[in-house]
């Protein structure tokens, strides 16, 4: 996944080039067998006064950004976004893109792209894999590279696209697995306090496609995320009935990690949730609305039909998907709306498009289409899951 070496070094050894005096990390090096280390090395930073933004999100829809800096280092990201906001230049910092929808006329200040790479892995016998991740490398490069180095816990977690660090803002989650299972620490920015913060797990407030960092979205910039593998080459349990279905095992059971990260990408490319620039239908933010946690009496006026999934703090989950085809919007529709660019996928109604050329304003229409036909008929408000940026609905 890499285009750098893999070195062994001592356990003990840093490159932090900023003290992070918030939290420390311990680990026994008598325990630890070997430490690799990937160092990825990208090209210089550069910067365009204007480039599109729509060149830089899986919707492929955005104006430009008014300045956009390329930061492969973590010095450079700190560096870039501490000179805008002493500058009072508003500031946008771009992972993947895979989770974002940006208005037409784009972004009037400073966009970050983060291109800073690398793994760190510590690995025992008694204490698993403890790897550290910055925030620049590919998600699903990461998981494949998991997989292949038998650390067990993100296999169900295949094919999402959009970069490390932006997974433990939403708490990327999938077929029964959330990305908060396997973090361990979270290393950011803190914009309001001039310093580098890193938060353990428990201190990540992280919930369904929630954390501490969405909640205050102008605070934190995610420059590395720890994770804390066991060893193995056997899944953790699946969970969720359509993956275990397609693996021949019973919900709960375990199965090869290579297996799981097959079936896991076909159920996505058969869902137009692996992004492919042939396929229209990948062209989105994913998902575009989470499923709605509803108390146990809004769930009882659902029809007797829909789908409840109770949850350990009281809430029911039910599926986005189910209302939004129960309301009437099948899969494809939004030919004859508006423009008819942007329309609900071909293979899954909970993916909005960008079908032809469509704009962030013909997917907003569609978005509200949707979101209100689904209030009309069951009284359940959706609620975005991408970053919308200079638009609402």
């Amino acid at each position: 996944m890499n285009d750098g070496p893999i070195t062994v070094t001592p356990a003990s050894s840093t490159t932090d080039e900023f003290r992070d005096d918030t939290l420390e990390t311990s680990m026994q090096a008598d325990s630890c067998r070997i430490t690799d280390q990937v160092d990825t090395q990208g090209p210089a930073t550069d910067t365009s006064s204007s480039p599109r933004l729509a060149d830089h999100t899986t919707f492929r829809v955005g104006g430009p950004a008014r300045t956009f800096v390329r930061a492969t280092t973590e010095a450079q990201i700190i560096e870039t976004v501490s000179a805008a906001d002493r500058d009072g230049v508003p500031v946008m910092v771009l992972s993947g893109g895979s989770n974002l929808l940006v208005a037409d006329e784009g972004f009037p200040g400073t966009v970050v792209k983060i291109a800073w790479r690398g793994i760190t892995a510590q690995v025992s016998d008694c204490g698993g894999a403890f790897v550290t991740v910055n925030a620049g490398e590919s998600w699903d490069d990461l998981v494949a590279f998991a997989v292949a180095k038998q650390w067990i816990g993100v296999e169900a977690l295949s094919g999402i696209p959009g970069l490390v660090g932006s997974t433990p803002i939403q708490n990327v989650g999938a077929y029964g697995t959330e990305v908060s299972q396997t973090i361990a620490r979270v290393r950011t920015w803190d914009r309001q306090q001039n310093k580098v913060a890193s938060f353990a797990a428990s201190d990540c407030d992280f919930g369904y496609r929630t954390s501490r960092f969405k909640r205050e979205p102008e605070r934190y910039v995610v420059l590395q995320v720890s994770f804390q593998f066991e060893l193995g080459d056997l899944s953790m349990p699946i969970r969720y009935p359509e993956l275990a279905r397609a693996l021949g095992v019973d919900v709960g059971h375990r199965a090869p990690l290579t297996r799981v990260r097959e079936a896991v990408l076909a159920i996505r490319r058969s869902k137009g949730m692996v992004v492919d620039p042939d396929d229209r239908d990948s062209w989105s933010a994913g998902s575009f609305f989470t499923n709605p946690l509803l108390s146990p009496e809004q769930a009882a006026d659902l029809p007797e039909d829909a789908p409840r999934y109770p949850q350990l703090d009281g809430l029911v989950k039910t599926s986005a998907a189910w209302l939004i085809q129960h309301a009437g919007f099948d899969k494809g529709f939004g030919a004859d709306l508006g423009s008819g660019r942007a329309r609900l996928s071909s293979k899954h109604t909970l993916a909005l498009t960008n079908h032809s050329d469509a704009t962030a304003a013909d997917v907003l229409t569609l978005a509200r289409t949707v979101r209100d036909g689904v209030s009309q008929a069951f009284g359940v408000v959706l609620v975005p899951e991408p970053v919308l940026v200079g638009c609402s609905l």
